[in-house]
C-alpha cells in the first residue's frame, strides 16, 4: 500500500491530493489540513463525495467547505470515485447479483480512515461522511455497513439503497438530508428504482427510534420555500432531519438560510454528534 502526495489543486489551491493503492489500483483524494490544525489535539473528519461522473477537484469547487474547514476545525476529504463504464461513481451496494459495480470503495474508504489517523491527530469517534447524488447513496451505504467508523451522515439530492435487514448500522446514526420536490434524477416521491425521501426518513426514524411527531418549519432562500423537518429524540439523543426544496432540481443546493449555505448547515449538524451520539 502506497500513499504519497501528488499534487496541489489547481482549482483550489488549499487541497493537495493523495493516493492509495489498493489491491493493485490506485485511488486518490483531495485532503485540506485546517489552519489551526494542532498537532496535539485531534480533530474530527468530514468525508464529502461527488457525485456519478464527478471529479473530486471540481466537485470540491462548489461543494466548497475549506473555508469552514479552517474556522471550524476538521479536516475536509474529498475521496475520488473509480470509473465504472468509463464514469466515476461510488460502489453504494453490497456485492450480489445486481449490483453492476465491483469496485471496494469500502474497503478504500476503511484504508482512508485509517491513514489518516496514522498521519494526522484524528477524533476517531467524529468522522462524518456526506455527498451529492450518488454520493449521498455512497454516505448512506457507510451509516449501514461502515457505521463503526461513521458517526453521522448527510445526503444532497441522493438515495438509499438498502432499507433491508442488510443494512445494520451499530449505534443510532444522526442523519441529515437536502432534497428537492423537482428532482427528475432522483425523484423526491421514488420510483421503480429509487426509494423515496419520505421512506428513507421513516427508515432512519424507525432505527433510531426519534419521536414521529415532526417539528416542521418553513423558510426562505433566495426566494424559493423550504420546509424543514426535524425528527428529535432518538436513542443516545439523536436526531434525523430534513430540508425539503420546493421545487428544487438534482443540483448540491446554493442554500442561504439564516445567514448558513449547504455546507454549513451540513457541520452544524455534524458539531452536535459524535458516534456515541449527543455530545
Amino acid at each position: 500500500m502506497i500513499d504519497s502526495l501528488k499534487e496541489t489543486s489547481q482549482v483550489n489551491p488549499n487541497l493537495e491530493e493523495f493516493s492509495i493503492g489498493i489491491n493493485g489500483e490506485t485511488r486518490t483524494y483531495w485532503l485540506h489540513i485546517p489552519e489551526n490544525y494542532d498537532e496535539n489535539g485531534p480533530m474530527p473528519v468530514v468525508l464529502n463525495f461527488h457525485g456519478f461522473g464527478g471529479r473530486a477537484e471540481e466537485y470540491a469547487s462548489y461543494a466548497d467547505m475549506v473555508d469552514l474547514s479552517d474556522s471550524e476545525g476538521f479536516l475536509l476529504v474529498y475521496p475520488q470515485g473509480s470509473l465504472l463504464d468509463g464514469s466515476p461513481h461510488w460502489n453504494a451496494a453490497l456485492d450480489g447479483s445486481d449490483n453492476k459495480s465491483d469496485a471496494e470503495d469500502l474497503e478504500f474508504i476503511d484504508i482512508l480512515i485509517r491513514r489518516l489517523s496514522d498521519d494526522y491527530k484524528v477524533d476517531m469517534d467524529r468522522v462524518y461522511a456526506c455527498g451529492y447524488s450518488n454520493g449521498g447513496f455512497f454516505s448512506f451505504a457507510l451509516a449501514c455497513y461502515r457505521s463503526d467508523l461513521i458517526a453521522a451522515v448527510g445526503s444532497i439530492s441522493g438515495s438509499q439503497l438498502d432499507l433491508g435487514e442488510t443494512c445494520s448500522p451499530t449505534h443510532p446514526t444522526p442523519v441529515i438530508s437536502f432534497h428537492g420536490t423537482s428532482d427528475s434524477t432522483i425523484p423526491y416521491d421514488g420510483n421503480s428504482f429509487y426509494f423515496s425521501v419520505e421512506e428513507i426518513l421513516n427508515y432512519w426514524v424507525s432505527i433510531n427510534a426519534t419521536t414521529t411527531n415532526v417539528e416542521v418549519d418553513e423558510y426562505q432562500s433566495r426566494g424559493q420555500q423550504i420546509n424543514y423537518y426535524n425528527y428529535t429524540d432518538g436513542n443516545n439523543g439523536v436526531s434525523v432531519n430534513h430540508y425539503q426544496i420546493i421545487g428544487g432540481g438534482h443540483i448540491w443546493f446554493d442554500l442561504d438560510i439564516n445567514g448558513k449555505n449547504t455546507g454549513e448547515l451540513l457541520w452544524d449538524f455534524f458539531d452536535q454528534y459524535d458516534i456515541n451520539g449527543k455530545r
